[in-house]
């Protein structure tokens, strides 16, 4: 297999003194009104609330109803991160949108940023399906530890109820909407909270997970024609895509550890890209993880790709389970195909 790499070590290990760290000091999650059930689902499609639970975990997912946009819950999200930072918008220096599935194709960030009014910020997408988010997070800790800003806020959001086949069973039973933001700040070095990560991409097997462009032309002149833009549905090879990340996130997580010469039993938590929960027990196991340190609340949203990891953050912080100092390991993984994992320091305040 043939993947590129990008990778780094703590801060130490770079030797570079001038770099400052990246501290997570504040998160915020929104999830839409409607919450379909999977008994819902199979009044729909043939399949039935056991057949769903005993092969993925989930048990409902949030589907954006009518005013519900990505818009809309990237930005309710993220004031309630910057509420728990203690914020205030116009203090961001940058917004980084992880979406997929944006409101606009040439850019959602923008709109994000006017809705909180945060008018000094710059704010831009990046695409990387599930692994959005922390692709996000580590890309923003990187203009704070070299001093370019000294605010980021960090959304992971998707919408992808909006490209599914809601008559295919094998897909659309895993997905929902959402979105999650953190609030990092530049920090010193050993206050770090990215205490190492690692981002890799093998786009030889993009065709197991695809929302594709569709093939439509209309005649211009003569023989000359435009592609129509449009987009088909989620298509997913089920198998391949378990393959691929029960047997590579196990080792982007030991190769974190190896690296910063830790031992598992030095996690706190556990906090994966929530996509299936059998994923979840098998890197656990591998790691001899307790279950109980495993974050999950799959049952109740399902796969909301780059949203995942910052909504179960969200949630552990606000129910007490995540408190500052806590280490904990996570990993993304997704369409590309991309994954990546990282190392993460939690700073931010008990939120109430």
């Amino acid at each position: 297999m043939s993947a590129n790499t990008l990778s780094a070590a703590t801060p130490a290990h770079r030797g570079a003194s001038h770099l400052r760290g990246a501290a997570l000091v504040g998160c915020g999650s929104a999830v839409p009104a409607t919450s379909l059930s999977n008994s819902d689902l199979s009044a729909r499609v043939e399949t039935s609330d056991d057949w769903i639970r005993s092969r993925t975990g989930i048990g409902a997912r949030r589907v954006a109803g009518p005013g519900e946009t990505i818009t809309t819950l990237a930005a309710e999200a993220a004031r309630a991160a910057l509420a728990h930072a203690g914020w205030e918008a116009q203090e961001l220096d940058l917004i980084l949108l992880a979406t997929s599935s944006p409101d606009d194709l040439f850019g959602t960030a923008p709109r994000v940023q006017a809705a909180i009014g945060a008018s000094r910020a710059v704010a831009f997408d990046l695409t990387a399906a599930c692994s959005g988010f922390l692709f996000a997070l580590i890309t923003a800790a990187q203009y704070l530890r070299n001093g370019s800003f000294t605010k980021v806020l960090v959304i992971g959001a998707d919408q992808l109820s909006r490209w599914l086949d809601w008559d295919d069973r094998r897909t659309c039973v895993l997905f929902g909407d959402g979105a999650g933001a953190v609030a990092l700040e530049a920090c010193e070095a050993d206050e770090d909270g990215l205490v190492a990560f690692r981002m890799r991409s093998d786009g030889s097997r993009n065709a197991c997970l695809t929302l594709a462009q569709t093939e439509h032309h209309r005649p211009l002149v003569g023989d000359t024609s435009a592609q129509i833009g449009g987009f088909a549905t989620i298509h997913m090879n089920g198998q391949e895509v378990y393959k691929f990340a029960v047997r590579e996130v196990p080792a982007v997580l030991a190769e974190l550890l190896a690296s910063t010469g830790l031992e598992a039993s030095a996690l706190d938590w556990l906090l994966l890209h929530q996509a299936n929960q059998r994923i979840l027990d098998a890197v656990a196991d591998r790691f001899a993880v307790p279950h109980e340190r495993v974050l999950s609340n799959l049952a109740h949203y399902g796969n909301t790709s780059a949203a995942t990891i910052p909504l179960m953050l969200d949630e552990a912080v606000r129910d007490g389970r995540i408190q500052s100092g806590h280490l904990i390991a996570s990993s993304g993984f997704g369409a590309g195909l991309s994954w990546g994992g990282a190392l993460l320091r939690w700073r931010g305040p008990q939120a109430s």
